[in-house]
């Protein structure tokens, strides 16, 4: 393998496949990236076995050839180099050789042979939507998933497909987001999957690496999905099992309606919580029809707090108990006013963005 190519290209392509090497395995060849020299390109591919990302850059190919290397070691010193353009080729059979104006190095390398075959995807049905509204998306519901679980259907995003709009639902049985969005292309039947923690994640940090006005394709079969965006393939694993009928615990009954500001809210909420964490982040919010919303604690050994801010609201005076940090995780991704629906005690509290009806946040209650 012989070829020269462009030190931007190829630091972006080390970036972007980097993200699949899980740094904590046992087995050498998958802390690796495997570069394969074909025609006028260099790809590049990297795998955890969950997951695995590829992309390829055009390069100035001599020989053509392949050899796996150490992601971090190669990543971090393409990184530190200055030059623009750089030459690589394979010397004494394993040892990748790069050689620019300014430095010259050698790294040891595995054979390509002992990397895992990436696996190809039956794209037995096809969406569609833009970049900037997968983003957010994940972004709106990923944080809501459970970390670790009994269920491992939980650890993951349910996406459900019908027409011409996404739902993206995550819960970890405490609470819940659900997001909507439009696709670009109506897809001609159901289809529902549930993807992986991991992967929204990862897929949230190659979105955002200048990928925003771009469009999507998400390929999905019967165990694997498969997200393309302008050169880069993301491929997993899909959670087997049914995802819980979860539009049961939407309320569909409202005794008190408010909105706030976000701002105000995440800043009194900020206060109050100070003290809550004495008290597992129990806070109770308490609303008047004097166009008040009270947020406290129970008098902690560190202390208490009481913090009112002003309101719009609809119905009756209501209270209810939950958990701070919970309301504090959706407030900091919304980013104007919201909606909060009350009913009763043990209701579930249901929070909205009051300009858009393409999102739903649901906090299970505390005993008050």
């Amino acid at each position: 393998m012989r070829l020269t190519c462009s030190r931007k290209n190829l630091n972006f392509a080390l970036g972007i496949v980097g993200l699949a090497v899980n740094s904590s395995t046992t087995l050498p060849v998958l802390n690796n990236i495997l570069i394969k020299a074909v025609d006028q390109k260099l790809f590049f591919s990297a795998t955890n076995l969950e997951i695995a990302i590829s992309y390829s850059i055009p390069a100035d190919v001599k020989n053509e050839g392949a050899i796996t290397v150490p992601s971090k070691l190669l990543t971090s010193y393409v990184a530190f180099l200055e030059d623009d353009e750089i030459e690589m080729k394979l010397d004494d059979g394993m040892t990748l050789s790069l050689k620019s104006k300014s430095s010259q190095t050698k790294i040891k390398g595995i054979s390509p042979d002992e990397f895992p075959l990436i696996p190809k995807i039956e794209k037995d049905t096809t969406i569609e939507l833009k970049a900037k509204d997968l983003a957010e998306t994940v972004d709106r519901t990923v944080f809501s998933a459970a970390t670790t679980s009994t269920r491992p259907i939980l650890t993951g995003v349910y996406f459900r497909a019908e027409k011409d709009t996404l739902k993206a639902v995550a819960t970890d049985s405490f609470r819940l987001a659900e997001k909507k969005t439009k696709l670009t292309k109506k897809t001609e039947k159901l289809v529902e999957c549930i993807v992986p923690v991991r992967t929204m994640l990862e897929l949230s940090r190659i979105l955002g690496a200048g990928y925003e006005e771009e469009t999507v394709q998400v390929n999905i079969s019967k165990n694997q999905i498969l997200f393309s965006v302008n050169g880069v393939e993301l491929i997993s694993r899909l959670i087997e099992g049914k995802f819980p009928d979860y539009e049961k615990i939407i309320p569909k009954a409202t005794r008190t309606k408010i909105e706030v500001d976000v701002t105000h809210l995440v800043m009194a909420t900020k206060r109050v919580s100070l003290f809550a964490k004495e008290n597992n982040n129990s806070i109770k919010l308490t609303v008047t029809n004097n166009g008040k919303l009270q947020i406290s604690t129970d008098e902690t050994r560190v202390g208490e707090e009481k913090a009112e801010i002003d309101i719009k609201i609809q119905g009756e005076n209501n209270k209810v108990a939950i958990n701070s940090q919970y309301l504090l995780d959706v407030l900091g991704r919304l980013k104007e006013s919201v909606n909060i629906e009350m009913d009763e005690k043990l209701t579930p509290v249901v929070v909205k963005s009051s300009k858009k009806d393409d999102y739903l946040y649901i906090i299970m209650p505390l005993k008050v």
